[in-house]
């Protein structure tokens, strides 16, 4: 192994070398059971080239850092003219340092020196590396140049395996103040008697979908049998109702011009978008789907090593923390 009112909070970094350097990045992004690479330049936000593989599941700390350098290299075509990295990935994880702290998933990554350990790797300075939450990664993409583009305020929410969320202001990420929740998370918030995450994602799918006919399936074949099954198109209605609540009495006291719905529950959205948006009107809330899709977290990865890694947003508090208000679901 080698070793190696607005507030505005810099990354430290020196990222921006006196040399100059091309235009072009390599954007990662790294799920529970994938892992893709982009390469994208750095002035359009475009994505050039793109490559997906399997993770496995667990793959060891080495196995994944050389899958992480062989998928780099095949997109770019070599690294001559790549000017560094920016990683997307799931937390928690310290993204200043590099160094994972997740236990439930990719859990060979746990304490280790990745950005030391990737340096070595493609033979850079640690600097050309920098990190980011996949669904902040998700919200700067499609700000930067997907269907939230131009937007003051936005808010990305990642529907998967979990509920991923970020907050932005000017193309920068908020983690607190102005109505924003702790981090700008609303994973963890208690809602009924669970947690929002409990409520919105792929297994609470799957949960509602086997109490209703006690078969237990994949997100994926409930939603090919909504059409022809009562229960299947019940069930994502159901989830359309409460997404929109929860929305609502989160989002409202933010004011985001624009609600970006991405994640792989996304792309049922014809059978639960409608329900969602109806508990959402009068409210000034609009909820849109990625535009970007799967290159949304890869412009956003690559935005943000464009900027600096730049800069995390506290606003000023505009009343009561929103997140401790929150009803009891029925």
């Amino acid at each position: 192994m080698c070793t190696n009112d607005i507030e505005i909070m810099t990354r430290t970094s020196s990222i921006i070398e006196s040399s100059p350097r091309p235009p072009l990045i390599l954007a990662f992004d790294v799920g529970g059971s994938h892992l893709t690479a982009g390469l994208c330049d750095l002035n359009t936000l475009r994505v050039s080239s793109m490559d997906r593989t399997a993770l496995g599941e667990d793959p060891a700390f080495e196995e994944f850092v050389d899958l992480v350098f062989q998928l780099g290299s095949k997109v770019a075509g070599g690294l001559r003219n790549v000017a560094g990295a920016s990683m997307a990935l799931p937390g928690p994880f310290d993204f200043e340092a590099g160094i994972s702290h997740m236990r439930h998933k990719l859990k060979s990554l746990y304490g280790l020196d990745l950005r030391g350990e990737l340096a070595c790797r493609f033979g850079w300075t640690s600097e050309r590396f920098c990190f980011l939450n996949d669904a902040v990664a998700f919200l700067l993409g499609e700000v930067g140049a997907g269907a939230a583009y131009g937007a003051e305020r936005a808010v990305g929410i990642v529907l998967g395996t979990g509920i991923g969320s970020a907050f932005s202001c000017n193309g920068r990420q908020v983690i607190s103040g102005g109505n924003v929740p702790p981090g700008g998370e609303i994973w963890n918030l208690p809602y009924g008697r669970g947690t929002v995450e409990d409520l919105l994602s792929t297994r609470a799918l799957r949960r509602a979908y086997a109490l209703r006919t006690g078969r237990d399936q994949e997100v994926i074949t409930i939603a090919s049998t909504a059409d022809s099954d009562p229960d299947a198109r019940q069930v994502f209605e159901t989830f359309g109702l409460n997404l929109g609540q929860v929305l609502r009495e989160l989002l409202v006291p933010f004011a985001p011009q624009v609600v970006v719905i991405g994640g792989g529950i996304s792309r049922s959205a014809r059978l639960f978008l409608p329900f969602a948006q109806e508990q959402l009107n009068g409210c000034g809330l609009q909820l849109v789907t990625s535009r970007l899709l799967d290159e949304a977290p890869l412009v956003g990865a690559a935005a943000f090593w464009r900027d600096g890694s730049d800069t995390t947003l506290k606003l000023a508090d505009d009343g009561p923390d929103q997140s401790k208000s929150l009803r009891n679901a029925t």
